[in-house]
């Protein structure tokens, strides 16, 4: 952007214009420091609180991890607040290329060699025909959806009530991923049964053994015996090779390349190489699809059992009596009549959204406007948002930090603009010139199936919840089945 740009979007901003608070110290230790407050002297939010009252703004600069020497510029520029954040969504003012990781990205070898759709920006010729296929493709399986995550559920609940019965208690996560991967595998490769293929019943494990490596830069395993100095060096300092997965990852390859013939077919008449459009359906299937179930279901069961059995007893008599009302039909019209199971959800994503970091560089001199300043980021300068303080903001919801299960119901439902985990706002959809998430409605609606399932069995339920680091640990205690 030219001088006289620049100064034009200055004088048209209502704000005071201030100097972007904070700094990066010194060359390389500056980014080991905060690497360290921010996974082990601090913690990630008191990181960002801590920020936020030094500087006294919800936009600031600090470095982000994983730094060195992984990433070789661990600068950024912080939106922590709901007005600001939406600039991360605006292609004509920020680049997304690579960015999918924040500040450094993994080698392709993770890939096939390719850059998976979700790393590119949308002005790559590539980003469009990819995105496009995966919309249509989504499309297309759109009425297989609901039947398959029925059938797949119902073994995830007699799984529980067995384990429940021999053992007192039982964990959701390890059922859940299962569950997930057989929704996800059958849905895309002809309603193949995973079992039968040569994954077996380790499908969902080897793509937890695949996503770690690419991940591990941004966690900490909170392993208590493990020194932080040691968890810093190993899974912070140096990227974890390929090779240690190389295996693993060609299991998923060639059953996906097996199984998903008809989706490969249809790729190449698209013109995408049928080597490319596996390795992307792969990513797809376990990064996007697998990958956010896997934190987002836990999550949900959470937050609903943390409402307590009034909230359950609403839910369950909304659900079945809506469901009585369509005689027992269970299609996506009668799950858009449960008014308190959506709100539930949109609230679930909004406490707590299972991608919390967003990340885009700047095309051009941008002038941001937070709730009581204006700030000028320079072109090629990083802007990450941490979306969880995005969506507690105080100056929009009412109780942020409070799970309201009705939130988003009658009027409420004009905050979903302010909803924000698939990387746009929740009254946005995904197009081949954006970045959302293509399967946003998808995962939507597979957590309102979820519960819609869960209350025609259960009345209420109990759990015990522990901290992951990627997302929760649930383990049901007690259910009580419907009566």
């Amino acid at each position: 952007m030219s001088s006289f740009s620049t100064s034009s979007a200055i004088s048209n901003s209502k704000l005071p214009v201030r100097e972007i608070p904070g700094d990066y110290g010194f060359p390389f230790f500056g980014a080991i420091k905060d690497r360290y407050d921010y996974f082990y002297n601090l913690g990630i939010d008191e990181f960002f609180l801590t920020k936020i009252q030094k500087y006294n703004s919800t936009v600031f600069r600090t470095n982000m991890p994983p730094g060195p020497f992984i990433a070789k510029n661990p600068k950024v520029i912080v939106l922590l607040d709901a007005k600001t954040f939406p600039v991360l969504f605006d292609n004509s003012k920020v680049e997304k290329m690579n960015v999918l990781d924040g500040t450094y990205v993994p080698s392709t070898a993770f890939y096939g060699g390719y850059r998976p759709c979700a790393y590119l920006d949308p002005s790559e010729s590539n980003h469009a025909t990819l995105k496009g296929f995966f919309l249509s493709l989504i499309s297309k399986l759109h009425n297989q959806f609901i039947p398959l995550f029925r059938s797949s559920i119902s073994g995830l609940f007699a799984n529980l009530e067995n384990e429940i019965s021999q053992n007192g208690k039982a964990n959701f996560n390890n059922n859940s991923d299962v569950m997930s991967f057989d929704f996800v595998f059958r849905l895309l490769c002809d309603e193949t049964n995973p079992h039968d293929t040569n994954l077996g019943s380790n499908g969902s494990k080897l793509f937890d053994i695949w996503l770690l490596p690419q991940l591990a830069p941004l966690v900490t395993l909170g392993l208590k015996f493990v020194p932080n100095f040691l968890e810093d060096l190993v899974l912070h300092t140096f990227p974890l090779p390929f090779f240690l997965v190389r295996s693993n990852y060609q299991k998923l390859y060639d059953a996906f390349s097996k199984h998903a013939g008809s989706i490969l077919n249809e790729a190449e008449k698209n013109g995408i190489k049928r080597d490319e459009a596996c390795h992307n359906l792969v990513f797809l299937a376990g990064f996007n699809a697998y990958g956010g179930m896997k934190v987002l279901f836990p999550t949900l069961i959470k937050w609903v059992a943390n409402g307590g059995k009034s909230l359950h007893t609403r839910l369950a008599n909304e659900i079945r009596t809506i469901i009585k009302e369509e005689c027992g039909t269970i299609t996506l019209s009668t799950i858009n009549k449960m008014s308190l199971t959506k709100s539930v959800v949109y609230e679930v994503l909004r406490i707590e959204p299972p991608v919390p970091f967003q990340y885009g560089k700047a095309e051009e001199d941008i002038i941001i406007q937070s709730h009581d300043s204006a700030f000028l980021i320079k072109k090629g300068e990083m802007i990450f948002g941490y979306q969880p303080f995005a969506t507690k903001d105080p100056k929009i919801f009412d109780k942020p930090e409070e799970f309201i299960p009705e939130r988003f119901m009658a009027e409420g439902e004009k905050l979903l603009k302010y909803v924000y985990w698939s990387n746009a706002r929740e009254t946005d959809d995904p197009t081949v010139d954006n970045k959302q998430c293509p399967g946003k409605n998808l995962v939507v609606l597979l957590c309102r199936l979820m519960l819609v399932e869960f209350f025609m069995r259960y009345d209420t339920f109990t759990v015990e919840t522990t901290k992951l680091f990627l997302g929760s640990s649930v383990t049901f205690k007690k259910v009580e089945k419907a009566t």
